[in-house]
């Protein structure tokens, strides 16, 4: 049978990406993934530097009429905005990438605007070859072929969005950058999580090390494990791994969470999941 969802993760890191060899197993990129249907439908969430090598893969693919990319923004970020100057499809004629983000698609296109301004860097945003479209998604769902995409807000620093992706009676919910403790907010999260079969949640700290960085805007792998228990989720993926926590620590982190939710793992660079 043909799998409904299929997830691929192309970087996986929060903060600041750490290529170095004691992270490789899991990833040294910053956020970026892809999820697509049987259908042939893609979605790409987030622009971190994941999105290099993404882009160069969905290039080897391309036609000679090129290709459509609809892009969901979680929030702006650098780390998960700052290999969007490097992602091949929006510098390739042909092309269009449809930037789905909660702002006002003039906001949008400022703030991405933003850190490809001279002297930050050497191509400027509005010279770039591939067509750009900018769509407002604020608490609402938008369809991208038959994949359903609906967005809400997440409690995190100038805020964010997460986003609750279906097809085919499969559901996957992305919550990236997330801070539990505002009622209000968790609640919304808990309702948009319900009975996921994939939940992916940020896990930037241990418990040890939030008790010095409440406030930062990221969770804990108990609080990830608390909202599927609560969510009746069936998966939960660790996401938004720390620059300080090596291959090492992550399993650690994973056996942890497992004493607290049974189908737990840690998210990890060109790791597909398909439901």
């Amino acid at each position: 049978m043909a799998a409904r969802l299929t997830l691929k993760f192309w970087g996986v890191r929060g903060s600041t990406p750490t290529p170095i060899a004691a992270n490789l197993g899991y990833g040294g990129n910053t956020s970026c993934f892809e999820i697509c249907s049987s259908g042939g439908q893609r979605i790409i969430v987030d622009a971190g530097t994941g999105a290099f090598n993404l882009g160069r893969r969905l290039m080897q693919d391309a036609g000679p009429d090129g290709m459509s990319v609809d892009l969901f923004l979680t929030h702006f970020h650098w780390d998960h905005i700052q290999g969007l100057p490097f992602f091949a499809p929006l510098l390739q004629p042909g092309n269009r990438v449809t930037f789905h983000a909660a702002p006002p698609p003039q906001e949008t296109r400022r703030r991405l605007q933003c850190q490809m301004m001279n002297p930050f860097f050497t191509l400027d945003f509005e010279s770039v070859r591939g067509q750009r479209e900018f769509r407002q998604l604020q608490n609402e769902t938008v369809q991208c072929g038959d994949i359903a995409v609906t967005s809400f807000p997440l409690h995190h620093p100038q805020g964010a969005s997460g986003y609750r992706v279906r097809c085919n009676g499969a559901t996957i919910v992305v919550a990236t950058d997330v801070e539990h403790g505002d009622a209000k907010l968790d609640a919304v999260l808990l309702e948009h999580c319900a009975d996921a079969d994939l939940l992916i949640y940020d896990a930037q700290y241990t418990p040890e090390e939030y008790a010095s960085k409440q406030g930062w805007g990221h969770s804990t792998f108990e609080a990830a494990a608390r909202f599927a228990t609560e969510a009746r989720a069936r998966k939960l993926i660790l996401h938004h791994h720390d620059p300080t926590h090596d291959d090492r620590a992550i399993d650690e982190i994973v056996l942890q969470a497992r004493r607290l939710f049974d189908n737990v793992a840690a998210a990890q660079e060109q790791c597909t999941i398909a439901l």
